[in-house]
């Protein structure tokens, strides 16, 4: 019996993480992470209480699946919402500069900044011109000699992502919404909520509609 559950517990876990995605572990966002847990713990009590019904071990693990799956979606059709779930990526070095209060804001110290540094294989600080802290954890680094190379290269800059408009690139690049309509338009795509993704770099612009 025990090892009858055990092997669906393997199985119907094995299943639930196919449903979900591939990602890697580093990638994993806080609502991958609850959810591994959970299952985990849940597989665990319904193999050792071998008392209890099998199925309402089961039915649990399928609950946190269509939870998963249902917040997986809306993250996928609202940036909004995928930004409150998730957050996003906070920059921690610009400029060569260290952004103390948004370090503390993330609750990042010196310590894990200079680890991930080190993994890096950077040993001198002064070697970073930008460093972000991504929403998985991870910490992106661009050197300055990386940097030097860039200069010569115009940014490609979101302005929309799944249909929004991306206020902040547009001020960067001193345009408004209105303009940005209109290169839709001479483009020849009419409906700003059916691009998924629109970048501007160099006077061009990369546009990829909403797969339907």
């Amino acid at each position: 019996m025990i090892v009858l559950r055990t092997v669906i517990s393997y199985l119907l876990i094995i299943l639930i993480f196919r449903v979900m995605g591939k990602r890697e572990i580093g990638e994993l966002s806080i609502l991958d992470l609850v959810v591994f847990i959970m299952l985990g713990d849940i597989a665990v009590i319904g193999i050792e209480k071998h008392e209890h019904s099998f199925f309402h071990i089961i039915l649990p693990m399928v609950i946190l699946l269509m939870i998963q799956l249902v917040l997986s979606f809306v993250s996928l059709k609202s940036s909004k919402f995928r930004k409150l779930l998730e957050g996003s990526p906070s920059i921690i070095i610009s400029n060569g500069k260290i952004d103390e209060k948004m370090m503390r804001r993330e609750r990042y110290n010196f310590d894990d900044l200079l680890t991930q540094i080190r993994e890096q294989g950077i040993l001198d600080i002064n070697e970073i011109q930008f460093a972000i802290l991504e929403t998985s954890g991870k910490l992106s680094i661009i050197k300055k000699e990386q940097q030097k190379k860039w200069s010569d290269k115009e940014t490609a800059y979101p302005l929309i992502i799944d249909g929004e408009v991306q206020q902040q690139s547009l001020q960067q690049i001193d345009q408004n919404e209105f303009w940005l309509r209109q290169q839709l338009q001479i483009h020849g795509y009419k409906e700003l909520k059916k691009v998924s993704l629109c970048t501007y770099s160099n006077g061009e612009f990369y546009i990829d509609l909403i797969d339907r």
